[in-house]
């Protein structure tokens, strides 16, 4: 089966689409001077951009994984989360507090979502 690839470079893509199956890389927020409400704002809005991209949507999420700097700060990311997500459809989600890549980085989110069926 073919697996297509988005946004590639050397070390990684953006996007892979296998098998009517869409899996996005760990967005980050583009603005880190944001709270975590902001920057989780600014990756969801992201994944919303390259689900799109993809052909799929939050519709159609099946699992998420969360990364935060600092569990004090989980309810605004999750007041963001909530605000965003398909009411009736979450995907399942694992949310763990993490040491980002960079230091100013609050949230990192991936997902794997389907494409819709024709």
């Amino acid at each position: 089966m073919t697996i297509q690839y988005h946004h590639s470079n050397a070390r990684m893509s953006q996007i892979a689409v296998h098998n009517g199956t869409v899996y996005l890389a760990g967005q980050v927020p583009s603005d880190a001077t944001a709270d975590m409400r902001g920057q989780t704002e600014q990756v969801l809005a992201r994944i919303d951009e390259l689900l799109a991209e993809a052909g799929s949507s939050k519709e159609h999420l099946i699992s998420a994984q969360v990364w935060v700097t600092d569990m004090a700060e989980f309810d605004q990311m999750n007041a963001a989360w909530e605000a965003w997500v398909v009411p009736g459809r979450p995907p399942v989600r694992a949310a763990l507090e993490a040491k980002l890549a960079k230091p100013e980085w609050k949230v990192e989110i991936m997902v794997v979502a389907a494409l819709p069926e024709a």
